[in-house]
């Protein structure tokens, strides 16, 4: 498995306009925002914002890739390994991910981002 980076934290908020304004407020760029969910960026780190009604995922952090057959290579390699992880699933923003956790339950996710989506929240 090759990963890119780590690459985003999600949390759980009340009111996704309402935390999405205080962390813009912080400095972050508003990357995506849909009445459930917000995605915002600083330089090349995210934070996924979720609310009570976002039913995808729960808090967890993200692991990057670029290149998709990686990503489902590693769905298939960590489910040999005995890992529980999600089926591979495309998002709303043109990423496809997959959903696990670590022996201690906390989550993770293994996040295919194309070039077009990484350019296109630069601008």
């Amino acid at each position: 498995m090759k990963l890119k980076r780590l690459g985003h934290v999600a949390i759980c908020v009340q009111d996704i306009q309402k935390s999405a304004e205080f962390y813009q407020n912080l400095g972050m760029e508003l990357v995506w925002k849909d009445a459930d969910w917000a995605y915002l960026k600083a330089g090349e780190d995210g934070l996924a914002l979720m609310s009570p009604a976002y039913d995808q995922a729960g808090p967890h952090f993200g692991f990057i890739f670029s290149d998709r057959a990686e990503m489902e290579a590693a769905n298939e390699q960590l489910k040999a390994q005995g890992v529980k992880v999600s089926h591979i699933h495309d998002h709303r923003d043109g990423t496809a991910s997959f959903y696990g956790r670590d022996p201690d339950g906390n989550g993770f996710e293994y996040l295919y981002e194309p070039v077009a989506v990484a350019v296109a929240s630069k601008n």
